[in-house]
């Protein structure tokens, strides 16, 4: 998608601190972290968020849960807990309009969030 900061990293032209990478899904350190570890994991072909995803990317968005999961332990805070977050829609806070996924780790973290 033309103009998209997320799918420009995902092709290699965006400069990005990635973590882990394949074929479909790539994780790369957030610019403005939140938490100790805060890595966004995204598939590499554009979806806008979980509501613009179509029949069929079922698979796809498994992959991209899977590397999360990964990137948890890769970064050593699988143990100790973390968490997942995907915001869709402005009002979430959805600031990219590509589809990612927050591991968020290495303290303790709030609820609500806010």
């Amino acid at each position: 998608m033309a103009g998209c900061i997320f799918c420009g990293i995902a092709r290699g032209e965006v400069p990005a601190k990635v973590v882990l990478e394949n074929d479909d899904v790539i994780a790369f350190h957030d610019l403005d972290p939140k938490a100790p570890t805060h890595v966004l994991v995204i598939p590499r072909r554009h979806i806008a968020s979980i509501d613009e995803m179509a029949d069929g990317d079922e698979a796809l968005i498994g992959r991209v849960f899977a590397m999360a999961r990964d990137v948890a332990r890769d970064q050593g805070v699988q143990e100790g807990g973390y968490r997942l977050v995907t915001n869709i829609g402005r009002n979430a806070g959805q600031s990219v309009d590509h589809l990612h996924v927050h591991v968020l780790g290495g303290r303790r973290l709030t609820w609500p969030p806010g």
